[in-house]
């Protein structure tokens, strides 16, 4: 009977996650945030290069020219512009494309424009400005503020890149609303004239629901949505506490079967690269870097060796392991491992559905993450400030993502001891259960 009823919670975890895993809209944010990767990372070496090789001040500025590496630097800060800089503009189209996939939706373009022209109507097309010396702003016209196309418009993005696109195609597929072209006419034109009428009826709502904000609020609609949805969310997600719990459940479910990244993925990922982009801006100015916990922060720390920092399994098995099943599993495992790919461990061992090994899966996580953290507020490492690729192996990840600082190395070094220590007890327990289970089976 409580065999039966833990079956049962189980279950009722995995249809949960299955549900929220084939959410529409969380699925579309999901694969958008993955199509908008490689331009984080390109960003992040653009800055790695500028800022700690490139940097007149630095090593650099003694073999050549400190005025020849600014000019060296205004590639990379180009390329910032065409990444960091228009960001949200980027996930929109990339919301608004996966959500038409998703829905099964043909004409492509056109939602993705409708998307991108509703966004720029809610965006303040000015900015203010306080020149040198003068003691009153001045308002710049005509010019949208890199404020609102960066991350930190991102959520502004996320809503009207949903809302608009399911929006237009609910529109597309009224009958009423299409124009029919008749004649030897291009498709092209005959696509466009079809969508003609939801194309106006979805920008102009967001043209209009912009201006009640604006009369009723006194503020633009980013500067609104920053603060009763964008502000409060953050709080939460990014707090350690709130940043823990989302990453726990999410490798627990993992051990369940359901990738972390559909729990983790939609919950974490707007805030996480958010704060990533803010950490790099503030990098590439010399300012003081703003967050702990970002994109980068959660793939150097909490996945070395894939998810549950399975390095730390893969080793303890190596040297301490007693079952020849899973060291040549964890052989196997080994050269993905390190890269950050944990699948072959996680579902070969498995890990999956094996209760002892799920806990450490869980626990070791917590243990790097809250250990980094509090290391990186004690001044012990860099902060995280380069967004780096997920498969750079530990320790030069750690090197790579802190600008340069060798201790954040020595940190993954130390982590991932202690991880092993972390797993072996959980090892040996089930080893001794799958021994007494073979000892059984040889029995009968």
């Amino acid at each position: 009977m409580a065999e039966t009823k833990k079956k049962s919670i189980v279950n009722g975890f995995i249809n949960v996650a299955q549900r929220l895993g084939g959410q529409i809209h969380l699925r579309s944010l999901r694969d958008a945030f993955a199509s908008i990767m490689p331009f984080m990372i390109l960003a992040g070496f653009v800055t790695l290069i500028n800022y700690v090789i490139l940097e007149p001040t630095g090593f650099m500025g003694k073999i050549v020219n400190p005025d020849t590496l600014k000019t060296w630097q205004e590639i990379g800060i180009s390329i910032g512009n065409g990444t960091l800089s228009v960001i949200t503009l980027l996930v929109t189209v990339a919301i608004s494309y996966h959500l038409c996939l998703n829905r099964g939706y043909k004409n492509v373009i056109a939602p993705i424009l409708v998307a991108l022209s509703s966004f720029i109507v809610v965006t303040p097309i000015a900015m203010t400005f306080l020149p040198e010396g003068a003691s009153k702003s001045i308002e710049v016209p005509n010019v949208i503020p890199v404020s609102y196309t960066g991350a930190s418009g991102m959520f502004v993005g996320i809503i009207v890149g949903l809302i608009a696109t399911d929006l237009f195609i609910k529109l597309s597929k009224n009958k009423r609303m299409q124009i029919n072209l008749t004649g030897n006419i291009p498709p092209a034109v005959i696509k466009s004239f079809n969508v003609l009428i939801p194309i106006m009826i979805t920008v102009i709502i967001f043209s209009v629901v912009s201006f009640a904000v604006n009369q009723i609020f006194s503020m633009d609609f980013n500067t609104l949505v920053t603060t009763i949805i964008t502000k409060p969310l953050s709080y939460v997600t990014t707090s350690l506490p709130g940043f823990l719990l989302i990453t726990s459940i999410a490798n627990l479910f993992f051990g369940l079967g359901i990738h972390q990244a559909v729990i983790s993925g939609p919950l974490l990922d707007p805030f996480l690269l958010q704060n990533m982009q803010e950490n790099m801006v503030a990098y590439a100015n010399h300012q003081e870097i703003p967050h702990i916990i970002n994109m980068a922060f959660k793939d150097t720390f909490a996945v070395m060796g894939g998810s549950g920092n399975t390095i730390g399994l893969l080793i303890a098995i190596f040297i301490f392991g007693k079952r020849k099943d899973y060291k040549d599993i964890s052989k196997l495992s080994a050269a993905p491992s390190l890269f950050n790919i944990s699948e072959p461990i996680i579902f070969g061992l498995p890990i999956v559905f094996n209760p002892l090994l799920i806990i450490p899966f869980v626990l070791a996580p917590i243990f790097s993450l809250t250990t980094a953290y509090f290391a990186t507020a004690a001044g012990w490492i860099n902060h995280v400030v380069v967004q780096t690729p997920w498969t750079t192996p530990p320790i030069i990840s750690g090197f790579l993502a802190t600008g340069g600082d060798w201790r954040a190395s020595v940190l993954q070094v130390i982590i991932i001891v202690i991880t092993v220590f972390i797993y072996l007890p959980f090892l040996r327990m089930d080893e001794k259960v799958a021994f007494a289970t073979a000892q059984k089976t040889e029995a009968k």
